[in-house]
């Protein structure tokens, strides 16, 4: 098949590489219908982080079952599935408990931007659709295997509740899934902080009632103004970078919580600040079984449309041009179509 692979920092190419297979009964052979390309993909690309020359990368896709293993009971060639990035047994004593992203028996999605992917624990792991969607949905749909629901598990973690202030750090595309979030849950004021016109436009669609440009101390002064001096009852930080971690802890107000799921790098946390405001943490990679089926029927029902942060749809051979559109911020998100 083709994929997206990566080489080095800025050097991603779509080549031939080799089919995925069924190497375990639990797996199952997933015909990409559309992927995308992720801001966690970034930072390899700017060399971040370690790179396994050649492999392939892309973690997000739906698409429809190709082949399934013996094991596999639940799904059956020609079903449409969304795949959440993180495969899962859902059924191990962590996956009951709701963290299905730390499985007994976990596994990642390898080559959601290629023509093929293996997801390694399918009846665990894969939702399927009532046939085949309306392309129109594809967008949305697709956002389920990993920004909405990181979003989501955003503003779960941070304890949004009905009536509170939200503010939402970060305006990639889990930031603003991390806005819709919040305003679906209930939060009665969510602020986005954001400097980028286009992205503060999706942010209101979204619920964002307030817009915030400013960064570090001006932008904690912002916040401090807009809730009174009080702080935020709820803060989801969708960066990962210990800027965006200090700016959190600095605008929560005392008893909350930081809800983050921004991939960490560098981040120092600011221990005795949130011993002394009683601010805790709480977040992590998104168990994105968890949330698919209610995030399913609000995407199917229209309460959400999660794809609008989709911004730029190239043929998935352009995925070169999406790496850089997206490092350029030139898009936010990136839709690739084999």
């Amino acid at each position: 098949m083709r994929a997206t692979t990566i080489h080095a920092p800025g050097d991603i190419r779509f080549e031939e590489v080799p089919d995925p297979v069924i190497e375990e009964p639990t797996d199952a052979i997933v015909k990409v219908v559309a992927g995308c390309i992720c801001g966690s993909d970034l930072w390899p690309y700017r060399g971040a982080n370690d790179i396994d020359a050649g492999s392939t990368i892309g973690h997000e896709c739906v698409g429809v079952v190709e082949e399934v293993g013996s094991a596999v009971k639940d799904f059956a060639p020609g079903d449409f599935v969304i795949v959440p990035f993180c495969h899962c047994d859902n059924t191990c004593a962590h996956c009951a408990a709701g963290v299905q992203s730390v499985c007994d028996n976990l596994g990642f999605t390898a080559s959601g931007q290629g023509e093929y992917s293996r997801v390694t624990q399918a009846d665990g792991s894969l939702v399927k659709t009532d046939g085949m969607p309306d392309d129109s949905l594809i967008p949305s749909l697709l956002t389920l295997s990993d920004v909405m629901a990181t979003g989501w598990h955003a503003a779960v973690a941070a304890g949004v509740k009905q009536g509170g202030t939200a503010v939402v750090i970060g305006d990639g595309a889990v930031g603003l899934c991390g806005v819709l979030a919040a305003a679906q849950l209930g939060a009665e004021r969510v602020i986005a902080m954001s400097r980028h016109e286009p992205r503060q436009e999706i942010a209101r669609a979204f619920g964002a009632t307030d817009i915030v440009a400013e960064r570090g101390k001006e932008g904690g002064e912002r916040i401090a103004e807009l809730t009174k001096g009080i702080g935020a009852d709820a803060v989801l930080e969708c960066v990962g970078t210990d800027e965006s971690m200090k700016t959190a802890f600095a605008i929560a107000r005392p008893g909350s919580t930081v809800g983050f799921v921004g991939v960490p790098h560098g981040v120092e946390l600011p221990v005795r600040r949130m011993f002394q405001k009683n601010v805790g943490l709480a977040g992590g990679m998104a168990p994105v079984r968890r949330y698919l089926p209610d995030l399913l029927d609000r995407v199917l029902s229209g309460a959400i449309d999660p794809g609008k942060v989709f911004d730029l749809t190239l043929p998935m051979s352009e995925s070169p041009e999406g790496y850089r559109a997206m490092d350029e911020r030139r898009a936010i998100k990136v839709l690739l179509q084999p």
